[in-house]
């Protein structure tokens, strides 16, 4: 593809019939004619390759807007994009994602947004079938489970000049803990434990 103004000049010159009074020169004004027609084909054609790329998110610069509004973006979990790499990657993330309740899919969903390592501990109560020594609650509730990441994440300590009624620290991700709300399964309850850097 990619035809440019003399590739289409030279093509209406073909199509012209024969005959003397249908020169052929560059000179005249016939071909004038079809050299002002042949530059409007030629950016009709680099514009229809040009949408052809567009169909695919991760090359799109015209229609990225077009591809974020019809997956959901800007999305309200995660910190504005600050260049268009990164809005083509989020775009292509959320059209390849394919969704899931297993311990794999928010695996992959966390490294993916930039917490790898992380392991989730589900919790399950005690059962005719558990162990005689085990806990009743065996750490946790039914329906809840736990995401471990292994780095802490937004850690702020009290400093000298804090003030007396801030905490000694906080911690976590408003972020995180937003996207694993929108993700998990609506009957579970998720909690976040933040661990030490590596």
């Amino acid at each position: 593809m990619d035809l440019t103004k003399e590739d289409y000049r030279r093509h209406l010159m073909q199509l012209l019939p024969e005959g003397p009074v249908w020169p052929r020169d560059l000179d005249t004004f016939m071909a004038k004619v079809l050299g002002a027609a042949a530059e409007s084909f030629a950016r009709a054609d680099n514009s229809a390759v040009s949408l052809v790329r567009e169909f695919d998110p991760r090359e799109s610069s015209q229609l990225l807007e077009d591809w974020e509004r019809n997956v959901g973006l800007p999305d309200e979990c995660l910190s504005p994009a600050t260049n268009v790499a990164e809005r083509r990657r989020r775009v292509h993330q959320k059209l390849a994602r394919q969704g899931g309740q297993s311990t794999a899919f928010f695996v992959s969903l966390l490294a993916s947004m930039g917490y790898p390592g992380c392991s989730i501990t589900e919790f399950r109560p005690f059962r005719a079938s558990s162990k005689c020594n085990a806990g009743l609650n065996q750490g946790g509730w039914r329906y809840a489970w736990r995401v471990n990441v292994p780095v802490a994440a937004n850690v702020k300590l009290l400093n000298v000049n804090g003030r007396a009624n801030e905490p000694l620290a906080s911690w976590g991700d408003a972020g995180l803990a937003c996207l694993l709300a929108k993700y998990k399964p609506g009957h579970t309850i998720v909690y976040i434990s933040y661990g030490e850097d590596v």
